[in-house]
């Protein structure tokens, strides 16, 4: 069985998709912009500490990070990313923090992203089976500009069991970015209750599969 690659160390392969895609979509600018750090990452190292006990949890998910979910690969060592921030519905400002006792499945998507297209009605059906109290998915758009975009590809694809949430920034992809959680996208997070991390993955998967709802059903213990 081939091991797992650390987090830090994004493969060739996915470097040279996140470069195409952005090429492709006339937003190569997207992976090497910076819009300034300053979305909770300078925080994280501070908090770490409160996140000793998400390493053991972490480390119990390997079983289940197979299949369709077999790119996820666990925290290496305690982050905190209950700074990490975007905004909601009527550009209401949120953090992770704001979801405390929610395991969530974070996912930064954009319009001009293929694979995040394909990916969305997944992530919407995941959280009509799963979602609950106890776990959300969180996608943030990331598109540059007003609404439209996003909101209208919601409204085509049938996108209704999500909340809407945004950066238009581009703060919330590079402040993971800079913790090398981030390298195109998608690129999808598992974050516990406390908002540490379990897991990281860049690019899409089949998060309506059973691989994918075995692994958030381990991390919630449902």
């Amino acid at each position: 069985m081939t091991a797992k690659k650390p987090l830090a160390l994004p493969s060739l392969k996915l470097i040279l998709l996140a470069a195409v895609a952005g090429v492709v979509a006339g937003a190569a600018a997207v992976y090497v912009k910076e819009t300034g750090y300053g979305n909770g990452g300078g925080e994280t190292a501070a908090l770490a500490g409160e996140c000793e006990a998400a390493k053991g949890q972490a480390a119990a998910l390997a079983p289940f990070t197979t299949g369709e979910v077999a790119a996820m690969v666990a925290a290496q060592k305690p982050l905190s990313l209950q700074n990490v921030a975007f905004k909601g519905v009527d550009d209401k400002a949120l953090s992770i923090k704001d979801f405390a006792g929610r395991t969530v499945l974070l996912n930064l998507w954009a319009t001009w992203c293929i694979p995040c297209r394909e990916e969305m009605p997944a992530l919407n059906s995941l959280q009509k089976s799963l979602g609950n109290e106890r776990f959300e998915v969180v996608a943030v758009n990331i598109d540059t500009g007003d609404d439209e975009k996003p909101k209208s590809f919601r409204t085509e694809t049938g996108i209704d069991a999500l909340g809407f949430y945004r950066d238009s920034t581009m703060g919330v992809f590079n402040a993971l970015k800079k913790e090398g959680l981030a390298f195109g996208l998608p690129a999808t997070l598992l974050i516990d209750g406390k908002g540490c991390l379990l897991g990281a993955m860049n690019g899409p998967a089949r998060w309506d599969s059973e691989d994918a709802k075995g692994l958030i059903k381990a991390a919630t213990g449902a």
